[in-house]
Order: C-alpha cells, then structure tokens, then sequence
C-alpha cells in the first residue's frame, strides 16, 4: 500500500476498477493570467490548477518564453518565514528577490513558485524544526527527528508547468544539484545552471553550511 501511494503522489491519480489498476495521467490546467508589476519590472502571472494536490501553485513570466531555449528559469518552493517575513534564518527570501533580478536583466524569464512549505513538510512541521534547531540539531537532523525526509519537495508539478508554457529548455537558477537531476528525470531539458547565492550572516550561516555538508547544495564554492 505505501508503495501504490507513493507512486499516486508521484505519477498521479490511479484508479482501481474490477481489481485492474488504471493510471491517470496527471492534468493541470493554466485557469488565469494576469500582469502583475513588481519592482523588478512587469510579469504576467499564471494560476494553476491540477490534478495532483489541491494546493494553489502559480507562475511569474516575463517575455515571451513559448518555443525558447535556455530560458532562465527559477522553481521557488514556499516559505512563509523567509519569502513574506524576511526572516534571516534561511536564505530563501534573497533568493527569490535576486531570481527576479535575474529574470529581468535577461528580459525573458520563468520564476515557478510551488506550495510546498519547509521543503515539503509545512509550515507547522517547519517551526518545530525551527525549536529543534535551537536546541542543537541541524535542519537536517530536525526533520529526520520529527519522522520526516531532510527534503520531501517534489518536481512533476513544476515540470507540467514548465511543459504548459512550451519551454524547449532551461537555466536553472539553483545551488541544488537534487533539483537539476529530479527535473531531467522528469523529461526536462536543463541546458545549464545559474548560482543563485546570497550573502552569509550569523543568523543563517550554520543553516547553508549544512545545505552544503548534507545536501550537496553548491554553496561557499568560491571560498574553497
């Protein structure tokens, strides 16, 4: 049964019928776009639904991108604390202001925002790793602590979106070399990749050196 759930989240919908397993292909539908202007220039932005979760996941696109190549492109999962409050626990919110700065100096540009809080755990999940932390655990060993994977963020949605657009292949803009491999998994053709990586401080620094350490995460390379 955890298998046949597992490959539900992952593939999609899968219906029994008279004892013979059926897959569904996954749908996802691009229900609005709207212009939103931004201090980094105007973006139309696309609301998705789907199939797979109920969760709200949208799109930030600048130029046209329809049949490119090499198209910068950003997949930004949610994080309440650091991309709304600007927390300097993590690094996350820099990170979404310097891909939109990215984004508009090309002029052309995907920035693909997800719905999964705290690397795939949520945000409730997140605050009591964020106690954890404070007690002596790294992020990691805090979400192995609370019974979850030190990453759960999954990439199909992403991947259907960047098909809906009609992307023909991708920059990444990303320090996560897990990200690159899930999404060429998934039939996404990533020409390259662009560093995204901010200024270290004391609030956060422990925070990347374990995102280099334990999850491969390509940070601090200049200073080796």
């Amino acid at each position: 049964m955890k298998l046949f759930n597992s490959i539900a989240a992952k593939l999609g919908k899968i219906e029994s019928i008279f004892g013979l397993i059926i897959y569904v292909k996954p749908q996802l539908e691009n229900l609005v776009q709207t212009p939103i202007p931004t201090k980094h220039g105007e973006f139309i932005l696309h609301y998705y639904s789907n199939t797979i979760d109920d969760k709200e996941h949208v799109a930030l696109v600048k130029g046209d991108v329809a049949g490119k190549e090499n198209v910068p492109v950003r997949i930004h999962s949610e994080c309440f604390t650091g991309d709304v409050l600007g927390s300097r626990r993590c690094d996350c919110g820099e990170q979404l202001d310097m891909a939109l700065q990215m984004i508009d100096k090309a002029g052309f540009g995907v920035l693909i925002y997800l719905r999964q809080e705290g690397r795939g755990i949520g945000l409730l999940k997140k605050l009591q790793a964020y106690n954890l932390q404070d007690q002596g655990m790294d992020t990691v060993d805090a979400n192995i602590h609370l019974g979850h994977l030190a990453d759960e963020r999954e990439y199909n949605i992403a991947a259907l979106m960047l098909e809906n657009l009609n992307i023909k292949s991708v920059e990444l803009i990303t320090n996560n070399p897990k990200k690159i491999a899930e999404l060429k998994k998934l039939g996404i053709n990533v020409a390259g990749r662009i560093p995204v990586e901010s200024v270290a401080h004391d609030d956060n620094v422990g925070y990347l050196k374990t995102k280099a350490k334990k999850m491969a995460h390509m940070l601090f390379e200049s200073k080796k």
